[in-house]
């Protein structure tokens, strides 16, 4: 999937926009390939992959594209 980020925090999380869809997908810092936490911004592209958690949908495999 492709997406934007929406919102990053500084506990090492944020969402991600997915357009065409409602609603945001949480992602975790320990989820990015090829890019550390602080090298996003608010309005990167990224491509991600889904995956259940406890809590819900969550995204993995976050590259910045």
């Amino acid at each position: 999937m492709e997406g934007t980020i929406k919102t990053l925090t500084d506990k090492g999380f944020g969402f991600i926009t997915v357009e065409g869809q409602s609603g945001d997908t949480f992602f975790h810092s320990s989820s990015l390939v090829n890019v550390t936490y602080d090298e996003l911004n608010v309005d990167d592209k990224v491509s991600f992959d889904i995956e259940e958690s406890e809590k819900g949908p969550r995204a993995v495999n976050v590259t910045r594209i």
